[in-house]
């Protein structure tokens, strides 16, 4: 959610984009919450007593437990495993696994390799820095004939996972090179955002101007699955809910229809209450629901060219319905509350 991997996976969408690359101190108020220390992170290893290293951080990031504070030492294996995460019902995945707020170290690893430890210490280190910083994130915005905003926001801070959420920052990203090309009627901003803590602190410096914001879109997992999912605005009639299920109606797509429910993604914060932007999710497979979720499984291999194309073209058509206000009344069949 910080750190010199986020500026560097932002520059690299500054070359396709036109980003405005912003940072936050540590300890900015932002709401009810802070700004975290900033995280980085150098190497990560496990070795056994003949020195082979058996959990590396340079073979895959998510060995290593997100902010994990560091440290060098030799131990045993019974206080070792107090500190590793598997998957016993996925027994050969790597689990992704975080600790953003609580002071931790962990390695992660599969379940079959943690069966094959029976040495009776071991060497750890993780070279790790956890220090005052800054939240880093960015934006790019589309002005349009009118002031009236839509959002696209999407999320970065995944280290290593495709589908959740790489797939929804280059399907964001392509959309608004190809945005940019064109004349609108509404501003587009774009926003590229550490999960919760990002879409926090992005409301908290941005709340005089949230009237703006007119409709919008979380984009995520948006490179796998065959059917289009849309999780319904926490209002659930508003005009982007209706927008986007007209669209996929009239494209004749296979599609399913969510509720909202109060986690997820960062339409948690952008429909929550004193907020209550009417921001929507476009997905295919939700998170959660696909095997891989949260895995190292989640890789290059699983995410396919012509579903990436398929999710680009499918938010291509929401935004033309948009422009063209084709679908701008409120559903009529809002649930009374």
């Amino acid at each position: 959610i910080t750190g010199n991997g986020i500026r560097k996976s932002l520059k690299i969408l500054k070359k396709k984009i036109d980003l405005n690359i912003l940072e936050v101190s540590t300890g900015t108020k932002v709401f009810d919450w802070k700004v975290p220390n900033e995280w980085n992170i150098k190497d990560a290893y496990v070795k056994n007593k003949n020195g082979k290293k058996i959990i590396d951080f340079k073979k895959s990031n998510i060995h290593v437990m997100s902010y994990s504070i560091p440290i060098d030492k030799k131990i045993s294996l019974d206080k070792l495993k107090k500190h590793l995460h598997t998957l016993p019902e996925k027994p050969d995945s790597i689990p992704y696994v975080t600790s953003y707020y609580k002071k931790n170290w962990g390695f992660c690893l599969p379940h079959n390799k943690l069966k094959l430890m029976k040495d009776d210490y071991y060497n750890i280190k993780i070279d790790s820095s956890l220090k005052s910083g800054a939240l880093t994130y960015g934006e790019y915005f589309k002005k349009g004939k009118v002031s009236e905003e839509i959002l696209i926001s999407t999320y970065i801070c995944h280290p290593s996972l495709c589908n959740d959420n790489l797939s929804g920052v280059v399907v964001s990203a392509i959309f608004a090179k190809l945005l940019s090309k064109i004349n609108t009627y509404y501003s587009y901003r774009f926003i590229f955002i550490p999960e919760t803590i990002g879409a926090i602190t992005w409301l908290s410096k941005n709340k005089k101007n949230l009237s703006k914001i007119k409709q919008g879109l979380v984009i995520t997992c948006v490179g796998t699955g065959k059917n289009i999912t849309y999780k319904k605005t926490r209002d659930g009639a508003s005009m982007i809910d209706n927008t986007v299920i007209n669209t996929l109606k009239q494209n004749k797509y296979q599609f399913n229809i969510r509720e909202f429910f109060p986690f997820g993604s960062d339409e948690r914060q952008f429909c929550s209450p004193g907020i209550n932007l009417p921001i929507g999710v476009l997905m295919r497979t939700p998170y959660y629901e696909f095997k891989e979720y949260h895995t190292a499984d989640d890789d290059l291999k699983l995410v396919k060219k012509k579903i990436l194309n398929d999710s680009l073209v499918v938010l291509s058509e929401i935004v033309t319905n948009i422009e063209n206000k084709k679908f701008t009344k409120k559903s009529k069949n809002k649930k009374k509350s």
